[in-house]
């Protein structure tokens, strides 16, 4: 019976080469300057209304963390379970309500781990196709259904005739127009109407609005529009 060789499975448990100070530090810069460039591309394309600046050092201070990371596990297994069961203990509650959010924080300990594993090439050419579909996702109107609809709200008093005439505006400024709501307000004298429009054409905000301003007994008019309360 053949011994068994263990040579493989010690060097893979044992002690791994260090990094010489220099290589670390240009692995630290280059995940450091990679982790800026994409905070600052989630910066320009950022388009929700939950905006932190916490947020953004937490994806430049990622990478350097995640590089800083491999750089210490190297090639060597028992480093790597020992800091996986230390992470265990770390619980992250703040909670992450955009997805896009989450991608942008993989995306950064993706950087961190290519840098701390010195494959800058993969690292760099990453990150520029990654920002460049980020930007690029961010700018054209990819996926967008409701750029021009939006929520008409206006009063008119129990046995009005102004909704006739709404018909006929809609016609020349909206593609369609359905009621989605009504309710009574002020103790039943006035109803509350909700309309779900869609413009022929963005400009057509402000005319609309004052022509339905405009038809008798029609009070608190206002349009919402629902691509940065609905895709957003």
């Amino acid at each position: 019976m053949q011994p068994v060789n263990i040579d493989p499975l010690f060097d893979a448990l044992g002690s791994t080469r260090s990094l010489e100070p220099l290589e670390a530090f240009y692995s630290l810069c280059v995940a450091f300057v990679l982790g800026l460039v994409l905070a600052n591309v989630y910066r320009w394309t950022h388009q929700g209304f939950s905006y932190a600046r916490s947020f953004l050092h937490t994806l430049v201070l990622a990478t350097i963390v995640i590089c800083i990371m491999i750089m210490a596990i190297g090639n060597n297994m028992a480093r790597g379970l020992g800091i996986l069961g230390a992470m265990a203990f770390v619980r992250f509650r703040t909670p992450i309500r955009d997805p896009r959010d989450i991608i942008f924080l993989f995306a950064s300990l993706a950087i961190g781990i290519s840098c701390g594993a010195q494959v800058f090439m993969i690292a760099i050419l990453g990150m520029i196709f990654f920002c460049f579909a980020a930007i690029f996702l961010a700018w054209s109107p990819f996926a967008s259904r409701r750029e021009f609809e939006g929520l008409l709200r206006f009063m008119l008093p129990a046995g009005g005739r102004g909704i006739e005439r709404l018909t006929e505006i809609a016609g020349q400024y909206c593609s369609s127009c359905e009621m989605v709501a009504m309710r009574e307000a002020i103790q039943g004298e006035v109803l509350e109407y909700s309309y779900q429009v869609r413009l022929l054409d963005p400009s057509y905000k402000v005319d609309l609005v004052d022509a339905v301003a405009k038809i008798p007994d029609i009070s608190e008019v206002s349009l919402i529009m629902q691509r940065t309360t609905v895709e957003i």
